[in-house]
């Protein structure tokens, strides 16, 4: 009679708390007990809009935005609470605290984060669509381009993720922080090609900024084919350079081919001369071209006037054969 009795009085024991549990959820109020890692899964940021709940007191309902210090402001408590960085449990258990304190006896607060803005991403330069991108789970660089609609045909080969040290991340100097205009920023350089094919990737933390970088560009001109720009969506040498402008014209000077560069923070530029027959030949090596660089091709003289004759006597040769028949 023992051995029974005892599972029976636990369950008897256990009953009312059961039927509170369910009473609960059918008047449409979530209990402060959150589900098990629910509330470790995000942090209340500063951006963020709060629906506050008191069981049986709807008068104390409200909505509220977290304050740029982290703090909000409620009806029948004198102080503001500090929200930034807590789970919603956490933020739920201190109001309960603060009411408790002056106004209620064992009050039963809910606490809901029904706007996250607070986990802000951005995405610019050369992608489909641009802007801030608010996501509350954890999300890597290739997702976060296919949000952006991918890259456009004006990217280039590189994409730069800027770690701005976000308050979001609700790191223990978070509060102490969020006004030093002086942290350091973290910047990360990847490859687009490798990112797209899934060999490297972050999980991006709050606050960082993706810029998908536009294609660098040279300039070529002077005695090729086609002159104008380049595109360098990887890194471009001196004959890429040339044979992109669809190569060299008869009368080109292979030993007077120049780069002319500009001095960073100057307007001057500096020159550097070289003769493509030595990088035929691997004497020299095909020196890489930097964004911005103009290739100007000279002309070699006596090619000129040769190919002049020549082109004066094709032109003739209609008029020499009419007359002589």
């Amino acid at each position: 009679m023992r051995k029974l009795f005892i599972p029976v009085a636990v369950v008897l024991f256990a009953l009312p708390s059961l039927l509170i549990a369910q009473t609960e959820g059918t008047n449409g109020i979530s209990p402060t007990r959150s589900a098990p890692g629910q509330d470790e899964r995000y942090r209340i940021g500063f951006q963020d809009t709060l629906e506050i709940q008191v069981f049986r007191r709807p008068e104390l309902t409200q909505r509220v935005s977290v304050a740029p210090n982290g703090t909000i402001n409620l009806f029948r408590i004198p102080e503001p609470i500090i929200a930034v960085c807590k789970t919603e449990r956490e933020l739920a258990n201190d109001i309960t605290e603060a009411y408790q304190r002056d106004y209620l006896r064992n009050p039963e607060v809910s606490v809901v984060a029904v706007e996250q803005r607070s986990q802000a991403f951005g995405v610019l330069g050369a992608v489909d669509k641009p802007g801030y991108y608010f996501v509350n789970r954890p999300i890597r660089l290739l997702e976060l381009l296919a949000m952006a609609g991918g890259q456009t045909d004006k990217a280039g080969s590189q994409i730069v993720v800027a770690r701005t040290g976000s308050t979001a991340n609700c790191r223990p100097d978070a509060l102490q922080n969020q006004n030093d205009v002086e942290d350091d920023i973290t910047v990360i350089n990847f490859k687009l090609r490798d990112v797209l094919e899934a060999r490297q990737s972050i999980v991006m933390q709050p606050g960082d900024i993706v810029n998908v970088m536009d294609a660098d560009i040279v300039f070529v001109y002077g005695n090729v084919n086609k002159q104008g720009q380049v595109t360098m969506r990887e890194p471009l040498t001196l004959t890429q350079a040339i044979a992109s402008a669809e190569g060299l014209r008869p009368a080109a000077s292979k030993n007077d081919v120049r780069i002319l560069r500009q001095v960073q923070g100057s307007l001057e530029r500096k020159e550097f001369v070289y003769d493509l027959r030595d990088i035929d030949r691997r004497r020299v090596p095909d020196p890489y071209l930097e964004p911005n660089d103009i290739v100007a091709v000279g002309e070699d003289r006596t090619k000129s006037i040769l190919n002049s004759i020549g082109r004066s006597l094709t032109n003739g040769i209609p008029s020499v054969l009419y007359r002589f028949p």
